[in-house]
């Protein structure tokens, strides 16, 4: 596979350095991709460059994540309109070890010349001092150099408020260091990121060849957009991250699913390993059928087994079935709270005292009484004449009483009214 040319087709190259891909087809070569571990969890903002470093790593070369142990103690200014708040060293050692758990789904660390490596910069960086720094590397580039990068640039000109500390200024500096020192132990020479990472990995490339006359290369992705003109990753709750702990594995699948057709098109190239037949083909199918949403459903399955596993794959699918009439009572039963809530997120929610339901309550008293889920005894009746009314997905009529028996997780019970009206009832213990 012809790396160069496989980024190309998937929209993958925003910039490279001449002579890149003649090096990659020279021989053997081995790139990095750095992160900075200000959480213990990736998000999907970080999975271009990662599918980078898959693409490099099925090109037959070596793939180096960099985990900024010590970078992530001062803060990259790309991008950025203000300062970082700084981590401890024991919140980033944490960070890292997460961070290293979850690349492990996406590289080979394990087999071949070419498997994949983690290196954490705090390891040569945490012994430097400042004048040895200042000596070493500080005298190779000018001040002149350092302040024309466009993430500087922005930074003092007025666009930011906050301005540029001392300490981001030099983050380039530390971050060239990075490469050099990769180059000088690893032979390493390529850097990867995103389009805004473009000045500091020169930087990188300019020290390597100003320190050792040596050559080494640059390549970035373009920062990925939605087709709206908003921020990737970004719901109103936040980021979409990829341990489940902060994004549900339904959730997860729901972001993709979700997306607009033209920005389907766009990510299921990106993200996902399909060949480029296949997907021309499902974006004809698409267009032919777009109701299908053959593309989200293909994307979604695609990083949700990926990212998660085939089985909360499944669970996803079968939770998102649920609000258009396929769920049944098995399901709703299997699914975790978490998952039960995301679900029924925005529904009404009612709470019900834990002992009532002990000695019962007659289906018109429960959603008619008390708790006024309809607005009357009179239109509870009505409505389960008319069979409108389900509990937890099995229809009922007025001869029904709610019980201890009727709770999911032991703790709520999902009233419906027709097809799209929700509600869900939990209990105060």
């Amino acid at each position: 596979m012809n790396f160069v040319e496989e980024l190309k087709w998937r929209g993958m190259i925003h910039d490279i350095m001449p002579g890149t891909e003649e090096q990659l087809q020279k021989e053997m070569t081995t790139a990095y991709v750095g992160i900075d571990p200000t959480a213990d969890s990736l998000h999907i903002g970080h999975l271009v460059s990662i599918m980078m470093l898959k693409h490099f790593q099925a090109a037959g070369h070596k793939p180096l994540a960099l985990v900024g142990g010590a970078t992530g103690m001062i803060g990259d200014p790309s991008g950025k309109s203000q300062e970082r708040n700084m981590l401890s060293e024991e919140a980033l050692n944490n960070n890292v070890l997460c961070i290293q758990n979850q690349l492990k789904k996406f590289l080979d660390f394990e087999s071949g010349n070419n498997k994949a490596e983690m290196v954490n910069n705090y390891d040569w960086m945490k012994d430097f001092s400042f004048l040895g720094f200042l000596r070493d590397i500080g005298k190779h580039l000018t001040v002149n150099y350092m302040m024309a990068k466009d993430s500087v640039k922005k930074r003092i000109s007025g666009e930011a408020r906050e301005g540029l500390s001392f300490t981001e200024f030099t983050y380039q500096l530390v971050q060239g260091f990075d490469f050099l020192h990769l180059y000088q132990t690893k032979n390493c020479k390529l850097q990867m990121g995103g389009s805004d990472q473009w000045g500091n990995i020169t930087t990188g490339t300019e020290l390597i060849r100003r320190k050792t006359g040596g050559e080494a290369f640059a390549l970035t992705c373009p920062l990925i957009t939605k087709a709206d003109g908003g921020k990737f990753g970004k719901t109103e709750k936040g980021n979409i991250w990829l341990d489940p702990k902060y994004t549900s594995p339904y959730q997860f699948y729901q972001f993709w699913l979700n997306c607009s057709d033209a920005d389907a098109e766009k990510y299921i190239r990106i993200f996902t390993l399909l060949t480029k037949e296949h997907i021309e083909l499902l974006i004809t199918e698409h267009k032919h059928q777009p109701h299908l949403r053959k593309l989200q459903k293909e994307l979604a399955k695609d990083l949700t087994i990926r990212v998660h596993c085939e089985k909360d794959y499944e669970l996803a699918v079968e939770a998102s079935e649920i609000l258009f009439g396929k769920g049944t009572t098995e399901t709703l039963k299997k699914l975790p709270e978490n998952v039960l809530l995301d679900v029924f997120d925005g529904v009404p929610i009612f709470t019900l005292d834990w002992e009532i339901l002990k000695a019962g309550i007659p289906i018109i008293d429960f959603l008619g009484g008390e708790l006024m889920i309809l607005k009357s005894k009179g239109e509870a009746r009505r409505a389960l004449a008319e069979g409108s009314i389900s509990i937890n997905k099995n229809k009922v009529d007025e001869n029904f009483t709610i019980d201890q028996s009727s709770l999911l997780n032991n703790k709520y019970i999902l009233a419906q009214r027709g097809k799209k009206n929700f509600f869900l009832i939990k209990m105060n213990q």
